[in-house]
């Protein structure tokens, strides 16, 4: 049966497309071997996959003009390497950013979501695999890679037992990230979550992750770090929890997570240079729904309602959701034509309001503006909301790599 393909990209979004464009990213290293036979049997037809040899393709075999996607990517993993790390729950590749920005090389990427999938693989012609609950997808990632990154999801717990570890955590899906850490025992991990992970189920569920790391995996975990995005170089406030751990045979006494490098930063500094569209400015019917929705709050002594931005503040968290831009609305009178682009009530507000661009979303989570966005508002807001804040992850990062270097440089693999 002939895959389905996406309508804009001729290779296919599932695991033939994710196997060929990881093997064509890792094609010439032992890394590669994974993906060869899949990679094989999506050029040739799986008649022909007897033709692998020990997972690895000949470049002759691979027709790179019938993937212009992969061609002129802006962020390209560097030709010499200083580690490797894989991307789970990958989302657009806010920690692959990050980590390539520091001579990083990602080996396997993974994200389920398929508009997500279409935003990493335009950014760095690579299609993530899908689903990593899946054995048929845990069997592709590589061995001996230096570091797992994971911003997962945060599942309920089940804390029926009272170990708090390994156990506890199945059908989580920190559990699948438990799995592979058992699994291919890398030498560091870094996990991302939401601040509200460390008082969730009033600790509990910290604490088992904690304990399944420490105790089940074997790893030294430094007490995690709650990090607001706006202390490097973003204006944001967006808190997450860092969880950083490395393998117990490598000396760990100089890591600490990373001080502030930079809180001067302002919406003014990331505002459109341009005027921006009138599909952006709120309608005179929702401005005013906002306004009294917020009254009426105000009148039973709570904060809830819409927020405006000033240009010398700093944004709320941008989430997902309608408060995520609700709560972030900027004034920005420059607007001349007020001729409505979409369909909406009333008209277009004459005050200023307006929500936040996709690319001012982008740019308060520390993308770069050459990073493509192609795919619908709606989308992005949702994959901008979701992702991590990439210098805060660059500059966490910074100290793990340095802890494996050391190791490195003393000998101490642990191989």
């Amino acid at each position: 049966m002939t895959p389905k393909r996406n309508r804009t990209c001729s290779i296919p979004f599932d695991e033939t497309g994710a196997a060929l464009t990881h093997y064509l990213q890792n094609r010439g290293t032992s890394f590669a071997f994974p993906f060869g036979e899949a990679a094989l049997s999506a050029l040739l037809g799986e008649e022909r996959t007897d033709a692998t040899t020990s997972g690895v393709l000949s470049d002759a075999n691979l027709p790179y003009d019938l993937f212009p996607e992969l061609c002129d990517v802006p962020f390209v993993a560097p030709k010499n390497p200083k580690f490797t790390f894989i991307d789970l729950f990958a989302g657009i590749g806010g920690f692959r950013l990050a980590l390539q920005q520091l001579g990083g090389k990602c080996v396997f990427s993974s994200e389920w979501d398929a508009r997500a999938q279409k935003t990493y693989l335009a950014n760095f012609g690579e299609i993530p695999f899908g689903d990593i609950t899946k054995e048929s997808v845990k069997r592709f990632i590589p061995d001996r890679f230096d570091l797992l990154c994971a911003g997962f999801p945060c599942q309920a717990f089940s804390l029926a037992g009272k170990r708090l570890g390994f156990e506890e955590t199945r059908g989580t899906l920190f559990f699948d990230v438990a799995e592979i850490i058992r699994r291919k025992q890398p030498k560091a991990v870094f996990l991302e979550n939401v601040k509200g992970l460390a008082i969730h189920d009033k600790g509990r569920t910290l604490q088992t992750i904690l304990n399944t790391l420490r105790n089940d995996l074997g790893y030294h975990v430094p007490d995690p770090r709650i990090v607001n995005a706006m202390h490097f170089g973003v204006p944001q406030h967006r808190e997450r929890i860092y969880i950083v751990g490395f393998r117990k045979d490598l000396e760990t006494a100089d890591f600490d997570y990373p001080a502030p490098t930079d809180s001067s930063k302002r919406f003014i500094d990331i505002r459109e240079k341009r005027e921006v569209p009138s599909k952006y400015y709120l309608s005179t019917r929702y401005q005013t729904t906002l306004i009294e929705h917020k009254k009426r709050h105000e009148s039973k002594g709570n904060g809830f309602g819409y927020e405006i931005v000033p240009d010398d503040g700093v944004a709320n968290a941008i989430v997902v959701g309608g408060m995520g831009r609700e709560r972030n609305i900027v004034i920005d009178k420059r607007l001349t034509d007020f001729t409505p682009t979409t369909r909406i009530r009333g008209e277009v507000n004459r005050d200023g309001w307006r929500r936040m661009t996709p690319r001012e979303w982008a740019r308060l989570q520390g993308f770069p503006d050459n990073f493509i966005i192609p795919v619908a508002d709606a989308s992005a807001y949702k994959q901008f909301g979701n992702s991590v804040a990439v210098p805060a992850i660059r500059a966490t990062a910074e100290k793990i790599i340095a802890v494996i270097e050391k190791a490195e440089d003393h000998g101490n693999h642990g191989e």
